[in-house]
């Protein structure tokens, strides 16, 4: 069954329900999503999940009915007449979107009718299963200063059976919510005092991103890239130069007045990159250059799409931009692509998939040059064995990229790595080098991220791995379990030790029976637990208990040194 017809479908059996259930509904748009569908209301009653047993009563009434959906093309006048006879204001902006010669085109079912261009299945009864999710509210065209309207949720399957799946999936979703997981496991806020969409790292989300930080720079500086610290504001003048205050400024915050001039909070670091590059003269011989930054940017995001981790309107991104010739360009790529999944693998994404965008039909730069690199970074793909869906004409006006997108434990796909041919910078900057023959030339320039924001990364990651984090990323590695305070100076002194040896340990010293302190350990996902008692402290031992395998018994601390140390290793790098 095609999905699509399905959800559209759904949406509208669900629009039905509510019009007959509730008094002067005034309808929006009801689309399908990935997953599902959505409908948005102005009505004078207030929607919860209380009343969704209504809803999904009368959906099932419609359904049972199996009503055509009837479509028929109107002219603009008629389709007018109707909206405003029927009230639905909504509808007559929506249709006024439409431009003069398009077609406008109804879809009934019932006495339902909606303004709309479809897909949809022949009959109601074609549904065979649904189910409502949530409401939310929702700014008539995502717009702060519209109505706000009440959006409700719901999926459709196939089967009964694939609705239960679908529903068991999102169950699971929403244990590993980050927003959740981050509050309890205590990772990181965000104060509303200070800001929506502003990041407060606590100590255990900092100390992951520390973890994360560390590998990102290791495996940085192993394959050649050097590091660069840029400001956070630049004059306008920069930004005039780059492009953004022409095409980006909606997404930039407001201008501050510094000694008579314009100043701007950084959306992006590439501009500051090129300044470093065009400091002194630049030999063929100084190319390729790696430069990376952990650079963290603002931008401008509206209150409603805010999420957590997954949008927010100040980020750090794992910045970084390789300036090279043409003939040196697919080594580049190569190497850019090897980069990236091998570090998608260590932090756990296996399933990676690549989209190739190539030349848009506005673009500026020469059509060889164009070729030449779409070509590069396909043929570095097809030699990488990574399946590749060419996304035509996808590319940005200033070059073609591959996105690489990850699935995570729940198999969800998210678009995470970015690697972009920029024509344009290197024009409107004047970018030079000297050349074997001692003329000035063009250089290439590639924009890099893997991780992307390390914001959303980390959303994507405490979801993917449901907070209990590996071994090598989890804040809180160990913890030692005092038995009594009488083996509480042992405790310190393993604890000591275990520190000294580069692990991150931390020792519950509150006087609890230790079976609670064992249950608060597995509850906040350490991944051992080191119990001491008067027979662990006699012996020179601990009991282990690992979150993973359960318990291991009395060891050594050496043997656990070891255990812990072939866990936490990295994998050997493959050339």
């Amino acid at each position: 069954m095609d999905n699509e017809k399905l959800f559209h479908s759904t949406a509208h059996v669900m629009a039905a329900a509510v019009c007959r259930l509730f008094d002067n509904v005034r309808i929006d748009i009801g689309p399908a999503t990935e997953n599902g569908y959505y409908y948005d209301f102005d009505l004078g009653h207030r929607l919860t999940p209380d009343d969704f047993d209504a809803i999904e009563t009368e959906m099932q009434r419609i359904i049972d009915a199996d009503l055509t959906f009837e479509c028929r093309e109107v002219s603009r006048s008629e389709a007018e007449t109707l909206f405003r006879d029927l009230g639905q204001t909504y509808k007559l902006e929506r249709l006024a979107d439409i431009p003069d010669g398009a077609a406008i085109t109804l879809y009934q079912c019932g006495d339902f009718v909606d303004l709309c261009r479809g897909p949809h299945l022949e009959r109601t009864g074609r549904i065979p299963a649904f189910k409502l999710l949530s409401v939310a509210g929702s700014y008539f065209r995502g717009i702060e200063t519209n109505p706000m309207l009440q959006r409700i949720y719901g999926i459709a399957a196939a089967s009964a059976k694939e609705l239960r799946r679908q529903l068991a999936v999102i169950e699971e979703a929403r244990k590993r919510d980050h927003r959740r997981l981050g509050r309890e496991l205590d990772l990181y806020s965000i104060q509303e005092d200070v800001g929506p969409g502003l990041i407060h790292w606590h100590p255990r989300g900092a100390r992951i991103r520390a973890v994360i930080e560390d590998y990102w720079r290791r495996e940085h500086f192993r394959e050649g890239y050097e590091l660069l610290f840029t400001p956070h504001i630049g004059r306008a003048e920069l930004w005039e130069k780059s492009g953004h205050l022409g095409f980006y400024a909606q997404n930039m915050y407001s201008a501050m007045r510094v000694d008579d001039h314009a100043y701007y909070v950084k959306p992006m670091n590439c501009p500051f990159h090129i300044q470093v590059y065009k400091s002194r003269n630049r030999s063929y011989r100084d190319l390729p250059l790696r430069w990376a930054e952990m650079g963290t940017v603002y931008r401008y995001e509206k209150t409603g799409v805010l999420h957590g981790l997954l949008r927010v309107r100040g980020f750090t991104q794992d910045d970084a931009h390789i300036i090279c010739t043409p003939h040196q360009m697919t080594a580049e790529i190569r190497r850019a692509v090897r980069l990236a999944m091998r570090m998608w693998c260590r932090f756990g994404f296996t399933d990676i998939s690549a989209y190739l965008a190539n030349r848009p039909a506005k673009a500026v730069g020469e059509d060889k040059r164009w070729d030449q690199a779409t070509q590069g970074l396909d043929d570095v793909l097809r030699e990488a064995g990574v399946s590749c869906t060419v996304d035509e004409g996808g590319g940005a006006f200033y070059g073609p990229k591959i996105d690489l997108k990850v699935r995570d434990a729940l198999g969800r796909e998210w678009q995470m790595s970015t690697i972009q041919f920029d024509f344009n910078m290197p024009e409107r900057f004047d970018m030079n080098y000297t050349g074997e023959d001692g003329k000035m030339h063009r250089p290439y320039m590639i924009h890099r991220a893997l991780l992307g924001s390390l914001e959303r990364f980390m959303g994507i990651l405490i979801e993917h791995y449901g907070g209990a984090f590996p071994l090598w990323l989890a804040p809180e590695q160990l913890r030692v379990l005092p038995l009594t305070d009488k083996q509480l100076t042992v405790a310190e002194t393993l604890m000591e030790q275990l520190r000294q040896a580069d692990f991150r340990v931390s020792i519950d010293r509150r006087s609890e029976r230790i079976g609670t302190k064992i249950r608060d350990g597995r509850l906040e996902r350490i991944p051992y637990l080191l119990i001491v008692g008067p027979r662990e402290a006699q012996n020179g031992q601990v009991a282990v208990r690992s979150r993973e395998a359960g318990d291991l018994g009395a060891m050594p601390v050496a043997a656990l040194q070891e255990r812990l140390r072939s866990e936490t290793a990295e994998p050997e790098r493959a050339e």
